[in-house]
Order: C-alpha cells, then structure tokens, then sequence
C-alpha cells in the first residue's frame, strides 16, 4: 500500500486582537510541501504580511521537530500563528495490538 504524507495548515488566531473578532481556526491541506509554501507565501503578500515563511525553513522544523509555526503581529500584538504539520495517508496497517486467536483443544 502506497504511504503518502499530506501538509496540514493551520491557521490560529491568537492574542490580543482575537478577542474583539473571536474565530476559529482555519486548517487547509496539500499534498505537496512546496505547493503549500508557494500558497501561503502568495496569501501572505496578497494580504500585506510579511514573507516570513519559507521552504528551507519549514522543511528543517518538519525534519527537527514534527511541525512548523510562524506568529505574525502588528504593532507588538500577536494576530495569528501558521502552523504546518505532516500527517501520513494509508500508513502501514499493524496488528492494532491484537493477538493471535488461540486454538480450541478438541476432545
């Protein structure tokens, strides 16, 4: 079975500001590290925020820690966090822990 990793991007709004404008998270998913680097770096520069995500850097937080976070603010005052993290789609099936059923005896 063919093991795919997808990159799951979470967008938290935290701080300060997020208490006048309460809202949940927004999560995305992409299949292709570089496509999600391109994407958010592209809605970032869309929307006037600094290009402070990039592929080298991403890609050694994955390799080191599991995941990637970036906090972004204005004026001292935290608005959103990115997160990106790996998850691995059709993983190796394992015996889930169950043991082997044992034989019945006959008599």
């Amino acid at each position: 079975m063919l093991q795919q990793t997808i990159y799951e991007v979470r967008i938290t709004y935290i701080g300060s500001l997020s208490n006048l404008r309460q809202r949940e998270p927004f999560i995305t998913y992409f299949s292709n590290l570089k496509k999600t680097i391109e994407n958010i770096s592209a809605q970032l520069a869309l929307n006037g925020w600094p290009l402070k995500v990039n592929y080298s850097a991403v890609y050694r937080s994955l390799q080191a820690k599991g995941k990637y976070t970036c906090d972004f603010d204005v004026a001292g005052h935290k608005v959103f966090k990115v997160t990106i993290t790996p998850h691995v789609l059709n993983p190796t099936l394992t015996t889930l822990g169950i043991d082997e059923m044992p034989m019945m005896k006959s008599k």
